[in-house]
Formats: structure tokens, sequence, C-alpha cells
């Protein structure tokens, strides 16, 4: 077996604050050149969108035939790539036009996507990253995500970022930082605290949503039905400390 890399944690800071569609259940988040591409959920609310970075406004908009529960999105290329959470089907879009170019099916629930320049990197809510084929959206391979506790589950959205990729865990305010040669988490990245909740007026649900500006190095984090998009950077703790008493 491969040795067990070092696990980084880290924390934040915020750098920015940006308006987000509060009515937008974020399944995906995508950033290039100043805009954002998210994908949406919910039963008869799921879009694909083009947003203003600055001011949250939804700039191009495709909604979802209402029987599909949009679930995330990846840009590579001229193409956007959507999931769906339950119905085995995700479609493939021009990027500008957002016009239908194609559908693909698999077998298991759709719910992170991402690509590391030449394969999709996909999340079915298990400790499992597919990797498809971005051509003939076939499974490639697969890898099972682990730390020194054994199996991570329920990853949610991703993004690939330096060699490794972001996953949200889902109902967490934790971000698993991924090798995708070996499934190891190699960082975690506790977000709690990032919203709050004396400024919200309208209920929210959990964090989901990570994008790149790869050129200027910033991230960028919201959530489900957030008012608020972050931008943050990223802050190393040390390792928190196990006593070697302690209880489970």
């Amino acid at each position: 077996p491969l040795p067990q890399q070092e696990v980084q944690h880290y924390s934040y800071q915020v750098v920015a604050e940006y308006p987000h569609d509060p009515g937008a259940f974020t399944q995906g988040l995508v950033y290039e050149d100043g805009v954002l591409y998210e994908g949406t959920g919910l039963k008869g609310r799921s879009s694909l969108r083009r947003v203003d970075l600055e001011t949250g406004e939804v700039l191009q908009r495709y909604d979802l035939p209402s029987n599909y529960f949009g679930e995330g999105i990846a840009l590579l290329g001229d193409r956007l790539y959507q999931l769906t959470w339950q119905s085995h089907v995700g479609f493939v879009y021009d990027k500008d036009t957002f016009a239908l170019l194609d559908e693909f099916s698999y077998p298991t629930e759709g719910w992170g996507l991402t690509h590391d320049g030449e394969r999709l990197i996909m999340s079915d809510g298990t400790a499992t990253l597919h990797f498809l084929d971005p051509e003939t959206l076939e499974e490639t391979g697969s890898i099972q995500v682990h730390d020194d506790q054994g199996p991570v589950t329920h990853l949610n959205e991703l993004e690939y970022i330096d060699g490794q990729v972001y996953a949200n865990i889902w109902l967490t305010d934790r971000i698993a930082r991924i090798s995708p040669h070996t499934g190891q988490v190699t960082g975690w990245i506790d977000l709690s605290g990032l919203l709050d909740p004396d400024e919200l007026t309208q209920p929210v649900d959990v964090l989901n949503g990570i994008a790149y500006d790869q050129e200027n190095e910033r991230l960028f984090v919201t959530g489900k039905l957030w008012p608020t998009l972050f931008e943050l950077e990223l802050i190393p703790q040390p390792a928190p400390t196990r006593s070697a008493t302690a209880t489970p």
C-alpha cells in the first residue's frame, strides 16, 4: 500500500462577498472569464445559468423539464455537462447558447461533476468518484475516497483545483481535498460559521458549490438557497490532536 500522505487542515478567511440568488438550489458551480455557470436543483426549479459574479444577476438561463432534478455541472471546452439526481440521465449543452447537444446515461445517482482537463469526474453520494470520457461519456474508471478512518461518503459538488479534487461533504460544513490518483483525502477545509444565521431572512439549505478562478487563484463557495457567494482564502491549521484516552 502507498504511504499515507500528511493531511492538511484549513480554516478560512472571507476575502469578498457577492450576492447570490436565494432561490437557487445550488448543485453545480463553475467560474470562467468573469462569470459563473450554475446548475440548480429541485423538480420544477432545476436550471442551468450564466451568472454575473459581481452582481449575482442571472444573465442566461435554461430551465430543465420539470421531471428532472438538476445536479452537478462541468465546463470543458465549449461544452457544459449537467447531471440529474435520480433519473440516470445527463445533458450536454453548447456553452454559449445553452442549446442541448446530447444526452447520456449512467447507472448511479448523479451528484457532483468536474473535470481534470481530460476526464469528467463524477460523484454519486457514496465514497466513489467515477471517471467519464467527455466524448463518449462512458465510464473509464473509478476510485474509492478514504481518510485514515475509512471511506468518506456523501461526496457532493466537486471542483478540480491544482491537481486535486475538492468535494463538498453533504450535510456538513466541510470540504475534502482528494487525490484523484489514490482517492486519499489530503486535506480538510472547515467552513463552519461562514453564513451568519442572524442575517438570514429566509431558510437556507446546506453548503454546496465550489468554483475556482484559475487565473487569479480565487476560490468561491456558496450553498443551496444561500443569499451570498463567498470568496475565501484558506488558512492552514495545525492538525487536531487526538487524545489517547478519548472515549468514542
